[in-house]
């Protein structure tokens, strides 16, 4: 035997030698294995990962638009509010205490309800007999300017109700796309009540609540004064002209004492009125 002497001795086995290539090709076999499997996950991952070909749902808004060239609404309402919101107000006892018969929540009339301002409305579901036709909003517009004198409430409630009622009449006047001097008269008259409210409510502002009567007034009173200031320019197309703007520019300008005054709405500015009719 060809054993060494103290193996020989032991009685063990002789083990195989193995050959480099056998051992290169062991350890290249475990790599193949594992980089099979390392090229398996990260297939599966560039899988997930992919972009669907499929095409993403439609994301087209459902809300309808009329048309910028449909023409607008022409109200009918004959009454200060429709009667459709009366019966509804009645039934969910939601009557200003200026609406109520006997001061009955769950009872007004025709000659009491004004239609409540609406912050969110369908392009869709406006209906002619839920509009109040020029005539109405003047009609509506004297009957809140004699509430505004009521000495009956604080002046928050008298404030807070024609507040929200006022802003019912301009949005009628948006929908119909009224522009005339009737329409105008009606915004000069909103704004004279956001003025002498401003007044009144600087007086108590020590109130965290009238403070904020006070800002939201004061923000639409600004808005109110830009609508008007369109409907100026507007007029002016035709040649017509109202003979209070000289004093609504002087109440943008007086807005803004202290404070930079933002760009003039220059363009609906009618070169007729002078400086010294503003100042």
């Amino acid at each position: 035997s060809n054993l060494p002497p103290e193996v020989a001795a032991r009685g063990e086995a002789p083990q195989p030698s193995m050959d480099r290539r056998d051992g290169a090709g062991n350890r290249g076999r475990s790599y193949a294995r594992g980089n099979a499997r390392g090229r398996g996950w990260r297939g599966r991952c560039e899988d997930r990962g992919r972009p669907s070909t499929q095409p993403p749902p439609s994301t087209a808004s459902a809300a309808a638009v009329i048309p910028s060239d449909a023409p607008p609404v022409v109200g009918t309402c004959p009454d200060m509010c429709p009667a459709t919101e009366r019966a509804q107000r009645e039934r969910l006892r939601d009557l200003a205490v200026f609406e109520r018969v006997c001061s009955d929540p769950m009872r007004t009339s025709r000659s009491l309800a004004v239609k409540k301002f609406c912050r969110t409305i369908s392009s869709t579901g406006i209906q002619a007999s839920d509009i109040r036709p020029l005539p109405v909003l003047r009609e509506t517009m004297d009957y809140l300017w004699h509430l505004l004198n009521s000495s009956e409430y604080p002046f928050e409630i008298v404030h807070d109700f024609i507040f929200d009622r006022t802003r019912s009449v301009r949005q009628d006047l948006s929908i119909q796309n009224l522009v005339n001097d009737q329409a105008i008269g009606i915004y000069e008259d909103v704004i004279k009540f956001h003025i002498l409210s401003h007044q009144r409510l600087a007086r108590s502002c020590q109130d965290s609540d009238a403070s904020s009567l006070c800002y939201l007034n004061t923000e639409q009173m600004m808005k109110c004064l830009l609508s008007l200031f369109d409907m100026y320019h507007t007029i002016h197309k035709i040649n017509s002209q109202s003979n209070k703007e000289a004093e609504y520019y002087s109440f943008f300008v007086l807005l803004h004492m202290g404070c930079k005054i933002p760009k003039m709405p220059i363009t609906s500015f009618n070169s007729t009125i002078k400086g010294n009719d503003i100042c």
